[in-house]
């Protein structure tokens, strides 16, 4: 059964088709693994090696991928249901397939890595551009370029020579005719360039030349920035932020943290980087100015709250006389913004770590915090009851205090419900 490419376009008569994806789940144990059964017809349909859907699900899943070209066998380790990885395969189309301008397949890779530059060309609209490299795929792509790249370049020149040829036998070029052969086709590129310069010339096109050097640019160093080691791309992160807070851009630049952790992978030790950057002995108020940006990172990500306590308590060690004494207020101050959960909380308040400070230290601000994870754990008993306490209201229903200004104390009686009442009148009805 075929899908369509775009599977956004619902257009049954859309010409871009694929197979839809066949996966074959193998082994038991931690010798499971995934077979993408038709991965060779699907890379096919969408003008692409194999191997690069594959390792898109690697990189997406976090799992090792194996390639057997001769057996036609791609292997993701791991069971992975087929719905999942065709759902997969859309953001691999929409990323390195699909053209950025008209949105149709038609297009090819470029890669260039003497440069380490991916371009992108489509064959529909003549969109011509550069991918972004930010995507871990891009480190596999320019080390294991298309195939058949270099081989069309070198087909399109063969035949660029052959009509060259064919030109000079036909004007009776004699031994200079020989030597034009030889620089032919150095000419007819150079044709191709002059006509490219001159539809350059409006500002406007400049203007998109400048911008996609500017581009090849930084995409040369994203792609060595990951080559380096975590120490030195921590480095870097850190750097970024001093400079958007030396600069006062801070408040604003939430998203363009963020980005710059993930382009460096780098993401979960970002809480911990922001802390030591943006909080001093003034914590409680800088929790709420800086909240959105601490979110980015913390939301539904126990690794970096992990990380934010790191940062926490390298904190307390600094301004341990201003902070010590106001640990479960700062901690719930953390908890209410929603950067912590009850359980990453618990976990820490338990084992007590030397890993950002002494242990005596770590010991100590454990002590500090004990009300509060008291209160917390409290708070959990007592939400987990009140489903006891709303059968208990229940049978209450038919008790009302009664009040009188005669009375020293107040009076219980038990009111019957209107449909008591109802059925006796029913029943003196039919009695007369």
């Amino acid at each position: 059964m075929s899908v369509n490419v775009n599977r956004s376009v619902l257009d049954q008569f859309y010409r871009y088709k694929m197979p839809r994806l066949i996966a074959k789940v193998e082994g038991k144990g931690n010798g499971i693994k995934t077979v993408v059964v038709n991965m060779v017809d699907v890379a096919k349909a969408l003008n692409r090696p194999p191997t690069y859907p594959t390792k898109f699900f690697g990189c997406e899943l976090g799992a090792q991928t194996q390639f057997d070209a001769k057996n036609d066998r791609f292997i993701v380790n791991g069971s992975h249901e087929a719905n999942k990885l065709q759902d997969m395969l859309d953001g691999f189309i929409q990323k390195f397939v699909l053209c950025p301008e008209c949105d149709n397949p038609e297009t090819d890779l470029h890669v260039n890595p003497k440069k380490q530059t991916i371009g992108n060309s489509c064959k529909a609209c003549g969109y011509r551009g550069m991918l972004d490299t930010r995507h871990k795929l891009c480190t596999f792509i320019l080390k294991n370029p298309p195939e058949g790249a270099d081989a069309g370049s070198a087909t399109v020149k063969k035949e660029k020579e052959k009509k060259n040829r064919k030109k000079d036998k036909e004007n009776g070029g004699g031994e200079a005719g020989k030597n034009d052969d030889i620089d032919a086709p150095d000419a007819v590129d150079g044709d191709e360039d002059d006509g490219d310069w001159a539809e350059e010339t409006t500002h406007e096109a400049q203007r998109r030349r400048m911008e996609e050097i500017s581009d090849r640019a930084k995409n040369l160093t994203l792609s060595e920035d990951l080559e380096k080691t975590l120490e030195e791309r921590v480095n870097l992160f850190y750097n970024f932020v001093k400079e958007r807070k030396e600069d006062g851009s801070m408040d604003t630049a939430d998203k363009e943290v963020l980005a710059e952790a993930e382009r460096l992978d780098v993401t979960a030790m970002g809480p911990l980087i922001l802390s030591e950057l943006l909080f001093n002995e003034e914590i409680r108020e800088q929790i709420k100015k800086y909240k959105r940006h601490f979110l980015r990172f913390c939301h539904n990500n126990k690794k970096a709250q992990k990380y934010l306590l790191g940062g926490f308590e390298c904190l307390v060690r600094l301004h341990q006389a201003q902070l010590l004494p106001r640990v479960p207020l700062i901690l719930k101050d953390l908890y209410d913004a929603d950067l912590l959960e009850e359980d990453v909380i618990f976990a820490w308040a338990e084992k007590v770590s030397k890993k950002y400070v002494s242990k005596e230290l770590a010991r100590e601000i454990r002590a500090k915090a004990a009300p509060f994870v008291k209160w917390l754990k409290e708070a959990e008993e007592e939400s987990g009851g009140s489903e006891e306490d709303d059968d208990d209201e229940e049978e209450d229903e038919n008790v009302e205090v009664v009040y009188s200004s005669s009375a020293r104390e107040l009076k219980v009686e038990t009111v019957e419900t209107a449909k008591t009442q109802r059925e006796e009148e029913d029943i003196d009805i039919d009695a007369i």
